[in-house]
């Protein structure tokens, strides 16, 4: 692995804020947008107990690009209207980044995540972890190939409908 430039940290940076701003605006779209069209592409979001123990759990398992383009049809179309609404706050932390043989980038970030939910408007922590990426860096632009979030906590205070 070897050492990034300022300028390719400050476009992981970008694309860090693209997903962010996606999710906090429930702009599903733009999430999507944040993941390369490779047919490869996924996200997933798993408790670090489970992959700690080796276990191949998941909270939300979107191991390629059409179960990504799937959540975003069901969170806008499907389910819309038939759960408790929330809005989310993400706050994240880029810790490592460093580019791979095959030329893509692998970050790590730390994250924490409040919801508040429509109908108490009390905000809480929904949760915190960390995000182990893989990105495609092309000419400048970056897009996630792969986002694993892992959860500290195993048991979530709600239901997850939007990706952490």
């Amino acid at each position: 692995m070897s050492k990034l430039s300022l300028e390719e940290l400050a476009s992981l940076d970008v694309l860090q804020a693209a997903y962010i701003s996606a999710l906090d605006g429930k702009a599903m779209k733009a999430w999507l947008d944040t993941f390369d069209d490779d047919p490869d592409a996924s996200y997933i979001c798993t408790a670090r107990n489970d992959v700690e123990c080796g276990l191949k759990v998941a909270m939300m398992l979107d191991d390629c690009r059409d179960r990504l383009i799937d959540r975003c049809t069901f969170i806008e179309d499907i389910w819309a209207g038939t759960f408790q609404d929330y809005r989310t706050r993400h706050f994240s932390q880029r810790v490592t980044a460093e580019r791979r043989e095959d030329g893509s980038v692998a970050m790590s970030s730390n994250f924490s995540v409040i919801f508040t939910p429509d109908d108490t408007g009390l905000p809480q922590q929904l949760a915190t972890g960390t995000y182990e990426d893989i990105i495609r860096m092309d000419g400048g632009r970056c897009r996630f190939l792969s986002r694993t979030a892992v959860t500290d906590n195993s048991v979530l205070p709600r239901y997850l409908v939007f990706p952490l």
